[in-house]
């Protein structure tokens, strides 16, 4: 029974049950609309209450989108509801979101636990709310409140949504005893009750303007996806046409967003990031370690946006650097950065002041004996490194993990300066750290599961999201990253254009081509690597002089004003004179130039991001392919609406994606090697990667 009904005196109460977040299943609806129909028919009822075990509801059952409807749906639920001459009250505890809180707008009345958050999220999985709640909310809160939350999907807390008028009451404590209270007192009180589907104040004379308005600041924003437009139809509906007209309006825009691409990719990374948390051998007994104080070496960009990271989620820091100097430029910088939080209401002042007194700084490692957790965010130098991690194996207490932030290293040859390499793991945070939410967390040989544990948690802790890697060159994301830019290079050569590249890639969803990207994060440093790994390149393969040769010009992106392009302030302007040099490389090396095709661009450059992300999973070093997904998407701008490089190869055809790689192969030699993971599966039919 996923809904009990029970009694207390004269009031009934339905119970929703479905653990671990009562998702709004088929069985729930069918046992809410026969405890409804039981109440109402029961003489002796003069209420009923719809509460939560122990917490509310926290979505449709997400499940059963795309399948054969089955009675009774969440639309007729609310018939009976809105038609019940006895009151229905809505007792909200934890979440109400999405058609938890769409069945809530169907009660005549609302009430919560201060703890509570309600919100309808369904623009983040692609769909709209389309149990009513386009129709429903703008009547209750107005179109314009009623749009900054679905647009947005974001939850409010109960005593926001009191202050909008979400709900009537919010209580502290024994929302049962309270509900049922406030149940029998209206009851009592007679009359008519509130019925959503009637009310037309609060969307009565609502400006027109806003919808156009709302259409145009938003067109680039909204590119790919359906459902943002999708909503504001429909409240642009519910503003302008009587209820059932609207109502059935929301009906049809939401098959229109159910049958959209964006919605199945969505619905992917929605699952996609619940699986990556989630580590093979890391079960319940797998404890992790509490931290509560936490060191970083490195008072540089990558440090100062760890430091903060940590201090934001309210960890105390202390910050080390090789100088006082260099401690208080890293302060300056940390200052300057929340200061603008704050300018741009990011950030309340208070917060601020918060976060900054958590942060300390000392050149002596001594000070960090008592932290639970120290990353390392030093010069990307393999001596460099050993060095700090011998010093810190003499002062870190025991049992605290040993963290490096490394992007190219290999962390089993850094953990060599320590005693305890079961301690030791990689944090790769993204650049800014304190804003990109990815934590590519990099487990070493002698990698404990309790330190592995302890990683992910603090991970969510700090707002990011982990994903597990395994120790091989670029990890996940830089060594997939290593095949993008490569084929991008070689396109360069065979007849495309910088801004060409940047344009495919930006069409199909990129926030950012890969050469307004590495402009911006500077030429400089991707050349201080190439530097170092041209000892250990394999000269029988292709490789691309154009990058290096940009950089012997002194053109080293953005802070230069010239790198790819060149630059009036940061807009990039084509320049004529990368492309002579473009064309000079290609003679040099015996390669004649020819049109490209933009499709041709893109498919390439996703194909061999898609055959290396297959290699990496064949070999261990991702635990699934949805992983890949995750890194791309929350560190490197692949368009959340595609899904990631592997849910792009899904829908392409795994047998068609292979067939291409085959036929790169074929063409381009041993870096088109295809990856064993993908043969087999295209060979064997498979449409999926698991």
């Amino acid at each position: 029974m996923t809904a009990r009904y029970t009694q207390d005196k004269d009031i009934a109460i339905l119970t929703v049950y479905n653990p671990p977040v009562n998702a709004l299943s088929a069985a729930m609806r069918r046992d809410l609309f026969n405890g409804i129909a039981r109440a109402i028919a029961d003489p002796d009822i003069i209420g009923i209450v719809i509460i939560g075990d122990p917490v509310f509801i926290a979505g449709a059952d997400i499940r059963e989108f795309g399948k054969p409807a089955t009675f009774p749906g969440l639309r007729d639920l609310y018939p009976p509801m809105e038609g019940s001459p006895k009151p229905i009250f809505a007792a909200i505890s934890g979440a109400a979101l999405g058609g938890g809180y769409e069945l809530c707008l169907a009660c005549h009345y609302r009430v919560a636990l201060a703890s509570g958050r309600v919100g309808l999220p369904e623009v983040n999985i692609g769909l709209l709310p389309g149990g009513g709640g386009t129709t429903r909310l703008p009547r209750l809160i107005g179109a314009q409140p009623a749009l900054d939350l679905m647009l947005s999907g974001k939850h409010i807390s109960a005593t926001q949504a009191l202050a909008l008028g979400m709900v009537d009451k919010v209580f502290s404590e024994d929302l049962l005893g309270a509900a049922t209270m406030f149940a029998r007192e209206r009851a009592n009180a007679g009359g008519t009750h509130p019925v959503l589907r009637d009310r037309i104040d609060k969307i009565a004379g609502t400006d027109p303007d806003l919808f156009s308005n709302l259409r145009k600041q938003n067109a680039a924003k909204w590119r790919g996806l359906t459902a943002p437009g999708k909503i504001l139809d429909c409240v642009e509906a519910t503003s302008t046409m009587p209820f059932d007209q609207a109502y059935a309006f929301e009906a049809e825009a939401f098959d229109d967003c159910l049958a959209s691409p964006a919605r199945k990719a969505l619905i992917h990374v929605f699952f996609a990031e619940r699986q990556a948390a989630k580590i093979e051998g890391v079960g319940p007994d797998i404890k992790p370690r509490k931290i509560s104080k936490a060191g970083v070496i490195g008072a540089g960009t990558m440090g100062g946006g760890i430091a903060m990271a940590l201090a934001n989620a309210g960890l105390t820091v202390i910050q080390t650097d090789v100088s006082d100097e260099a401690l208080e430029r890293g302060r300056n910088i940390i200052e300057a950065n929340y200061a603008t939080s704050v300018s741009r209401g990011s950030m309340t002042k208070q917060a601020m002041e918060v976060a900054l007194g958590l942060i300390s700084s000392d050149t002596d490692y001594a000070a960090l004996a008592d932290c639970d957790i120290v990353i390392e965010a030093a010069f990307e130098d393999m001596d460099v490194k050993q060095t700090i991690f011998r010093k810190l194996d003499d002062v870190l207490k025991p049992g605290a993990v040993f963290a490096t932030n490394t992007s190219t290293l290999d962390i089993d040859k850094i953990a060599t300066a320590i005693t305890r390499p079961q301690d030791f793991v990689g944090t790769h945070f993204f650049s800014p750290a304190n804003v990109m939410r990815l934590q590519e967390n990099v487990r070493g040989a002698a990698t404990s599961l309790e330190t592995l544990a302890t990683v992910t948690a603090l991970a969510k802790k700090i707002g990011k999201m982990p994903v597990l890697a395994g120790n091989c060159d670029g990890f996940i994301g830089n060594r997939i990253l290593a095949a993008y830019g490569r084929e991008a290079d070689f396109l360069l050569e065979e007849g495309a254009t910088p801004w060409q590249i940047d344009d495919a890639l930006m069409a199909f969803g990129f926030p950012m081509g890969i050469y307004r990207m590495r402009d911006m994060s500077g030429l400089d440093v991707g050349w201080r690597i190439r530097k170092y790994r041209e000892q250990f390149r394999d000269k029988s393969t292709r490789y691309s002089p154009i990058a290096d040769k940009i950089c012997e010009l002194g053109r080293f992106g953005q802070k230069t004003k010239a790198g790819y392009y060149r630059y009036d302030g940061r807009t990039p302007i084509p320049d004529p004179e990368i492309e002579t040099l473009i064309n000079q490389t290609a003679a040099d090396l015996g390669i004649e130039r020819v049109a490209v095709a933009d499709d041709e661009i893109v498919t390439r450059i996703l194909t061999a991001m898609v055959n290396e992300g297959a290699k990496i999973v064949d070999e261990g070093f991702a635990q699934r392919a949805s992983d890949v997904d995750i890194v791309f998407i929350y560190g490197y701008g692949f368009p959340r609406y595609q899904g990631g490089p592997m849910f792009w190869a899904e829908q392409r055809g795994l047998k068609t994606v292979c067939a291409d790689v085959e036929r790169y192969f074929a063409a381009y030699g041993k870096l088109w090697e295809p990856a064993p993971l993908l043969v087999r599966l295209a060979s064997s039919g498979a449409t999926s990667w698991s």
